[in-house]
């Protein structure tokens, strides 16, 4: 294996990573390292990297088939990069609860790998929170309650009219999917809860009253700083997250300052 500098942010999750510079090809050795610290830490962190959008997107295909955001603007050029991009004029900003990326649809992406450029000066961390710590710490009564249970998610949950427009553009329905809400990892086997208040409108089979209030108990739960990590950005840092077992939460208290990058998203090849 490649000899990585791993530095643990919290013993639940999350790991700074020196050693390799991602803007060059990097080979089967490294790619094992990386990959094997992600399955580790479930995210990890990367500082003073220099990546072009080429060299961003080649990063990506290391790791799997890249997905395209079916609604978020991209990178000019590069249709696999989601741009985001925050300032004085924007009225809303990407990751404003927690989340695990595109739940909506049937096939969700494995991981995203997040580098931004320019950020305030102040502010503008992002929160990440381990399912398997949450699955974890349920009693073992609630967590059989929970395996048998399946719930839905929904596109127009999180994003509403943008999705709309965008689904009756590209003549395509609106993502919506239903999936466990106890998920095993496909490679570490773990179990982690599957639910988030960003995507997640209902669990199949219960009352209204009794969906709502365990969905407003599970997410409630998932919340809990025991099971999160933060990681403070400077210039030219990279997040790479397993969306199979992390949310995430960009904090957007730097108002009016900028956050700028760009994210390549790495699909989920069916289990």
């Amino acid at each position: 294996m490649a000899v990585l500098r791993v530095n643990p942010l919290t013993p639940t999750l999350g790991a700074e990573i020196g050693g390799v510079d991602l803007s060059q090809p990097i080979n089967d050795v490294v790619l094992g390292a990386v990959h094997g610290a992600l399955l580790e830490h479930q995210v990890i962190f990367f500082r003073d990297q220099q990546l072009s959008p080429a060299s961003q997107v080649a990063l990506g295909k290391r790791f799997g088939v890249l997905q395209a955001h079916p609604v978020a603007p991209h990178i000019d050029g590069y249709p696999e990069l989601m741009r985001i991009h925050t300032d004085e004029h924007s009225a809303r900003h990407n990751g404003a609860d927690w989340h695990t990326d595109l739940s909506c649809e049937p096939n969700p992406p494995m991981g995203s790998i997040l580098y931004l450029t320019t950020v305030p000066d102040t502010g503008g961390d992002t929160l990440f929170a381990s399912m398997y710590a949450a699955y974890d710490a349920l009693s073992p009564a609630m967590q059989r309650i929970l395996e048998p249970l399946r719930a839905v998610h929904e596109s127009e949950a999180a994003f509403g009219q943008t999705y709309r427009e965008a689904q009756l553009e590209q003549k395509r329905e609106r993502p919506r999917a239903v999936h466990p809400v106890v998920q095993a990892h496909p490679e570490t086997g773990r179990k982690a809860l599957y639910v988030n208040p960003t995507y997640t409108t209902c669990i199949e089979g219960l009352a209204l009253r009794e969906s709502d209030a365990l969905l407003g108990f599970l997410c409630e739960h998932l919340s809990q700083p025991r099971f999160q990590c933060r990681f403070s950005w400077r210039p030219n840092s990279v997040a790479f997250w397993d969306n199979r077992c992390v949310q995430h939460l960009a904090i957007w208290d730097y108002f009016p300052q900028t956050r700028s990058g760009a994210r390549v998203t790495i699909a989920r090849t069916p289990d």
